[in-house]
């Protein structure tokens, strides 16, 4: 068990609305590569492995909650938005007891890295500080407050930017907000923080003056890139921040051996993983936890969500899949749409305008033109022909269409559920089936062919005379 002194903690603050972002949904829930602002910020604090980790909330603090599903942090509400200490203040009861070191973050600063805390939280320890800050340089810093140093370079303040002069607003070096301090100190100097600003708000910064009148140690460490601590406040900053993030994401896939044909026009959540050798066309879309294979050809245009792709699969252009499954070798497309539920096997084909939803189709099964095959299961080497359409809703419940292997459906067939079609069985062209049929049977609808000779002739004739 770690020494008290040698515990962390982590305070995640994610209780602010975002008034800029001009939204009804918290700020902190805004997506940033697939994924909720706060969760990027959540999911690196867990690799600093904390013993307790304290989220704070209050703006839409229940949609927050639906975020995160997970049960191993502790809920604290901030009632009313009274500023960042008064934040931090209301996480005081998770850390009852606790003598170690507590690191704060904003859901809003998603980049912030594991290994740049790691440092923050080492040089902390090392210099035995009450608190140390990360701070970094801004070509424009509106809205940071400003790190205030005297002529040895020591800091002797933080000034929010509503409060500063001229002189400091022109200063470059900003304060991250991200800080790691002694959990006693902390609380003890949050008790001791004053109003009596513009904004009437309770400032976590003033912490720093109170540990500086106090003779404690206070430290800073820098951060090089601006763009690891930059907090997002509005639509565009989001926009930059997913450029940057897409970015290095497709950069991550390009060293593994992925190939883009036009980085800047694919996009993929960091959920998303891929197989080397895969090819990637443009204006191809990768979203939740879709997994791509190796050696996989995305024409362009695709959109996948929740897709798991096997090896050597081949996305022709356009192709929109959801919840799915398709193993090695399969070709999908143009224009074809895998609804969740869809399963295809191994060299499965589906074509141009065909749509599947909760259908599994075995080995080297075709369905190659405009054709609904919905709440089915497809046995393997069985060819659908074009037009085939499983009628599986009458308008109050779903019903299961079954066709087993090497069937032969020919175009224009309309299988009506339930219904279970054995092996071996052939449809003809414009036929529908209500019934179940047996293995190895034909299936045919009854129909006449009667043919008029002259009818064209005489139609035309009519209807001259009918324009006189």
């Amino acid at each position: 068990m770690k020494k008290q002194m040698e515990q962390l903690g982590i305070i995640l603050l994610a209780a602010g609305q975002g008034t800029r972002m001009k939204s009804a949904l918290p700020k902190v829930l805004h997506p940033l590569g697939g994924k909720a602002l706060f969760l990027h910020v959540l999911e690196t604090a867990r690799r600093l492995r904390p013993e307790r980790v304290a989220i704070v909330i209050g703006h839409g603090a229940q949609a927050v909650r639906e975020a995160y599903a997970g049960s191993d942090v502790r809920w604290a509400m901030q009632e009313e938005q009274l500023g960042t200490g008064h934040a931090v203040l209301c996480a005081a009861a998770a850390f009852e007891n606790f003598a170690g070191d507590v690191v704060i973050l904003s859901g809003d600063v998603p980049m912030i890295r594991a290994e740049t805390l790691r440092g923050l939280i080492q040089h902390h320890r090392e210099q035995h500080a009450a608190v140390t800050l990360l701070t970094t340089q801004f070509d424009d810093p509106k809205g940071y407050g400003r790190i205030v140093r005297d002529e040895r370079g020591a800091m002797t303040a933080i000034v929010e930017e509503k409060d500063a002069s001229e002189a400091q607003r022109a200063v470059r070096e900003v304060n991250a907000g991200v800080y790691v301090a002694a959990a006693p100190f902390l609380f003890a100097a949050l008790n001791a923080v004053k109003n009596d600003n513009r904004q009437g708000e309770y400032y976590l910064p003033d912490i720093i003056a109170i540990g500086l009148r106090q003779g404690k140690k206070i430290e800073t460490v820098a951060v090089a890139d601006g763009r690891e601590v930059k907090g997002i406040n509005s639509r565009e900053e989001l926009a930059f921040m997913e450029k940057h993030l897409r970015e290095s994401i497709n950069k991550k896939w390009m060293v593994a051996g992925v190939t883009f044909k036009d980085p800047d026009t694919t996009y993929i959540d960091e959920s998303v993983v891929i197989g080397r050798d895969t090819v990637i066309g443009p204006n191809t879309q990768l979203c939740g936890k879709t997994v791509i294979g190796e050696r996989c050809r995305i024409d362009g245009s695709a959109f996948l969500t929740d897709a798991a792709i096997g090896d050597e699969v081949h996305l022709r252009f356009s192709v929109v899949l959801g919840q799915c499954r398709v193993e090695r070798g399969a070709i999908i497309g143009p224009f074809a749409h895998l609804r969740p539920g869809t399963s295809l096997g191994p060299e499965v084909h589906i074509g141009n305008f065909v749509e599947t939803k909760e259908a599994k189709l075995g080995a080297g099964t075709k369905a190659n033109h405009l054709t609904y095959l919905g709440d089915v299961t497809i046995g393997t080497d069985t060819n659908i022909g074009a037009g085939t359409i499983t009628c599986n809703y009458d308008g109050f419940h779903k019903y299961k269409t079954s066709i087993g292997n090497r069937v032969q459906v020919g175009s224009d067939t309309t299988l009506v559920a339930p219904i279970a079609l054995g092996d071996d069985v052939y449809i003809a062209t414009a036929s529908t089936v209500r019934h179940d049929v047996p293995a190895g049977a034909l299936v045919f609808n009854q129909r006449e062919e009667k043919v008029r000779e002259g009818w064209t002739e005489q139609k035309r004739a009519k209807m001259k005379g009918s324009k006189k």
